[in-house]
């Protein structure tokens, strides 16, 4: 087989596999919630016109690096505020690549509501015809608790999981008015335990602090015997996992100026399951290509030898 049509045949499977990877990391979920009791619009009102203009500009926006979108456009009643976060520590391309899904993708699952809020794992949105600056907002809550429990010496486990989020709660209630975001990890007897905690930077100390506060208060609810939790307000965050989710390099003291409801958590390890099987059944593929395309080149080989 010739040297061309062998690089033809990789160049065929790699695409096919990306394919499936890039797909993969699409399907996460977006968690959110439609207030349908504060009113309805529809897509040609001034409403809809601000909301898409607000909308694009988040999403196009190349000048801010830090992660914090909040912007007004129009005037009342037609007027809508929006925030958008994200993970503190997603890098600059991440983050604006989950805030363009993000603004694509609220507008699919809430067409025409005047209140909106959704999440993906690495970013926040939300916007209403009210103020939402500065306001601490905890409903819609979500809660996720993962589907294995801690049992070995539970009551040290979870002082020690107080321990930590009560430590980073107070650094990132620290944080100024770019970034309130903190992570950590900590040992339980032989368990070690990573935590993050964030606000939304338009809160104040205390808001940031009180928010916190309420989320941590919220384990027992969801997750106090897990070995990983997640409690999610519009307005802060909390995640533990017993494995590192954030990044390593993810500083926890915050710097100086330079996200009926669905989803599932741990999508990470989701897309290494599906990932997985597929490389495998690509490599099998490739591997048994060439062994046949061997096997029927031989004879012609031997036959031209004499």
């Amino acid at each position: 087989m010739a040297k061309g049509a062998h690089s033809s045949v990789l160049f065929f499977f790699s695409s096919i596999l990306v394919s499936f990877i890039a797909l993969s990391v699409a399907q996460q979920d977006f968690l959110h919630n439609c207030q349908n009791n504060n009113g309805n619009y529809t897509s040609n009102s001034a409403f809809g016109t601000n909301l898409n203009n607000v909308l694009s500009s988040i999403s196009s926006n190349t000048v801010i690096d830090y992660g914090f979108y909040n912007e007004s456009v129009g005037q009342e009643p037609d007027m809508v505020n929006a925030i958008a976060l994200c993970r503190g520590d997603a890098s600059v391309d991440v983050c604006r690549s989950c805030l363009q899904n993000a603004t694509r993708k609220i507008l699919e699952v809430c067409p025409n509501q005047k209140e909106a809020v959704g999440w993906y794992d690495n970013c926040m949105l939300r916007y209403s015809n009210k103020s939402i600056f500065g306001v601490v907002d905890t409903q819609p809550t979500i809660y996720m608790g993962s589907t294995q429990n801690f049992s070995e010496n539970l009551s040290d486990y979870k002082q020690a999981l107080q321990d930590l989020l009560g430590s980073l709660k107070d650094t990132a209630a620290l944080g100024d008015s770019l970034r309130k975001f903190a992570t950590r990890d900590t040992t339980s007897g032989f368990q070690k335990i990573y935590a993050l905690v964030q606000c939304t930077p338009d809160l104040d100390k205390l808001k940031c602090s009180d928010c916190l506060e309420n989320a941590i208060r919220k384990i027992p609810d969801c997750c106090s015997d897990k070995i990983g939790g997640r409690v999610i307000y519009p307005s802060c965050n909390l995640r533990f996992e017993n494995t590192r989710f954030f990044s390593p390099t993810a500083d926890s003291p915050p710097p100086s100026p330079s996200r009926p409801l669905k989803g599932n958590d741990n999508t990470a390890r989701t897309v290494i399951i599906i990932i997985v099987p597929i490389v495998s059944v690509m490599i099998l593929v490739i591997c048994i290509f060439f062994f046949l395309r061997m096997r029927k080149q031989k004879p012609k080989e031997m036959i031209e030898s004499k």
